[in-house]
């Protein structure tokens, strides 16, 4: 039954994002975001009929990074997404439990997941936040918005306070290396300590590029 569902959630979800306006929230976003949701609710034995739903609508409302109401975004996808619910005839009692998953998994919004359902779905959002995915995703981002990849003279902020508003390195400092400990399933938490262990290595060897040390294959 829920394949069916699935279906029509996608092609909601592709419809909106035509207008999202940066490309790190497109629907291979939501797939893989769906595809965490899918193996996080097994282990933890969420609700799949809460919790697919919410995976595929979540972004069905994105407003810019740089956008004073950005922190909007999530209570609107969920005004958004339960409307659509209530057209389609999907199950009501079950309504308020999305838009909640949907609004909790916002990292700007700030609200805590109060179900095991929004954690997963949180916890699912943040996986492809972090590790290679995450990578690329910030700073195809940041070039989206123009901004320089770091401070020329600083590049990795250690004397300077980081600011992702201006340099996309500064992204990893003020939010994604902080990620993981706020994971709330255990499936979850592991795969983003580990992410994050990739994510400081490339910073290692970014670091250690822009340095001027020779690479291995000169030395």
């Amino acid at each position: 039954m829920l394949l069916d569902w699935d279906a029509r959630f996608e092609q909601f979800a592709e419809q909106s994002l035509g207008e999202a306006p940066d490309p790190a929230h497109d629907l291979a976003h939501i797939r893989r975001v769906v595809a965490n949701v899918r193996l996080l609710a097994e282990l933890e034995d969420a609700n799949p009929a809460v919790v697919l739903p919410a995976a595929w609508l979540h972004d069905c409302v994105i407003l810019p990074k740089d956008s004073p109401q950005r922190a909007q975004a999530s209570r609107l996808a969920a005004a958004r997404a339960g409307d659509f619910l209530r057209r389609i005839a999907y199950t009501p009692s079950l309504i308020p439990a999305i838009e909640h998953a949907i609004v909790a998994h916002s990292f700007s919004a700030g609200i805590p997941p109060q179900t095991l359902e929004a954690q997963v779905v949180q916890d699912a959002d943040r996986l492809d936040a972090l590790g290679a995915i995450g990578i690329a995703r910030t700073l195809m981002l940041g070039g989206a918005m123009g901004k320089p990849l770091y401070d020329e003279d600083e590049p990795l902020p250690q004397s300077r306070v980081a600011d992702d508003r201006v340099y996309v390195i500064d992204h990893f400092y003020t939010k994604l290396l902080r990620l993981a400990e706020m994971f709330h399933t255990a499936a979850g938490r592991r795969e983003a300590e580990r992410r994050t262990r990739l994510m400081r290595s490339y910073l290692a060897e970014l670091e250690r590029e822009l340095s001027g040390a020779l690479l291995p294959a000169f030395e």
